[in-house]
């Protein structure tokens, strides 16, 4: 699994519309065409919601159950710390998701280090009324989730940090999860 993208800055150019290959041929393009300025590079993805959303309705279903000695996913790759699905195989929704990044990122605000989000919320969650009858369908979309299988790594954490200090954000981290 490779690891995410970083957006690349073009901070360094005098225009931020025009390239330089394009300030070479400004001269013969009217301003109507320099106007549209675009980027080729790919925006930040929201890792908290998929690119393309669902054809179909998804079921249920349950998370992964490593058998025969599978450890795909349970492996600090990236990093030098991990946050660990522990106790039981959960759901997390993707506001949960949100809420335990951010808590990790508030507690390390101004220290250098680099966050590494392992899993990304690509299952829709739906709901209908709790006063409805029986039938009548699945119920319009709620949610985003995750299904989070056992001694699953949530969150990697690389960069020159102190071990008590990470253990403080993930523990902060943990107690926002499920």
């Amino acid at each position: 699994m490779p690891p995410p993208r970083i957006a690349v800055s073009f901070g360094s150019l005098k225009s931020p519309c025009i390239f330089p290959i394009q300030r070479y041929l400004s001269s013969r393009i009217t301003s109507s065409q320099t106007s549209r300025c675009f980027s080729t590079t790919h925006k930040k993805l929201d890792w908290l919601a998929p690119k393309a959303g669902e054809s179909k309705k998804s079921r249920k279903g349950k998370p992964r159950v490593p058998t025969g000695g599978s450890v795909r996913g349970t492996t600090v790759v990236w990093g030098d710390y991990g946050l660990r699905m522990r106790d039981h195989d959960r759901r997390i929704s993707a506001a949960q998701l949100r809420n335990g990044e951010d808590t990790i990122r508030r507690r390390l605000r101004g220290m250098r280090y680099r966050l590494y989000m392992r899993i990304n919320a690509n299952i829709g969650v739906y709901t209908s009324g709790n006063e409805s009858r029986m039938g009548k369908g699945k119920g319009s979309f709620d949610h985003w989730a995750s299904r989070v299988a056992v001694s699953k790594i949530i969150f990697e954490l690389k960069g020159d940090v102190h071990e008590q200090i990470v253990r403080d954000a993930f523990r902060l981290a943990g107690n926002k999860m499920p």
